[in-house]
């Protein structure tokens, strides 16, 4: 019987070191949990110091509640506008690109027109009444444009100034006054 007893005991030894070794993680996780609480002051507050705490938020709430009810009763404040030193521009597209071909190339080139004016909605009914005729001289300047003067970096700004140029004589011989100060291409494509 001896034998026995000492092949059970063998049984039992790897089992009661697996509980015992289990048993230690447990201890050593819940004193490294512990340790970890006391070290951050979690167990130095009492509850009168939450309550405080509480109170504290309470009354800060209630102050910002009050300050944000008192901007809503004193309403919107008007802020004043600085005074303007320019004038107000007004801007109008042509309705319709302008289409024509490149001089002496199988290129073709579609432009959009807009204008900018810091004078009355009268230069604008003036173009909108003479529409036919500004894009008639404009597709005539158009036409004008080779392909050499649109590989020029400045093509596009000496093409807005030739337009305005050309609006504008319009627009002054049909109503003594053209207006017109800037040309802009809101589309520009040759293909």
């Amino acid at each position: 019987m001896s034998e026995e007893a000492e092949v059970e005991e063998k049984k039992k030894s790897p089992i009661l070191l697996i509980v015992l070794i289990f048993v230690g993680i447990l201890l050593l996780l819940g004193g490294a949990i512990g340790g970890t609480l006391f070290l951050t002051g979690y167990f130095d507050k009492t509850d009168r110091d939450i309550e405080d705490e509480f109170t504290k938020m309470d009354k800060a709430g209630d102050e910002a509640n009050d300050a944000a009810l008192e901007a809503l009763d004193a309403g919107p404040k008007l802020i004043e506008t600085p005074k303007q030193t320019k004038l107000v521009a007004n801007y109008y597209q042509i309705p319709q690109a302008l289409v024509a071909n490149i001089g002496n190339s199988k290129k073709v080139m579609q432009v959009s027109v807009g204008i900018m004016t810091h004078y009355d909605e009268q230069v604008i009914a003036n173009i909108e009444k003479h529409q036919i005729a500004l894009r008639s001289a404009m597709i005539v300047d158009l036409r004008k444009v080779t392909e050499a003067d649109v590989k020029s970096p400045e093509f596009q700004e000496t093409m807005a100034e030739t337009l305005r140029l050309t609006m504008n004589s319009i627009l002054e011989e049909y109503e003594d006054f053209g207006g017109i100060e800037k040309v802009f291409f809101p589309e520009f494509i040759i293909q």
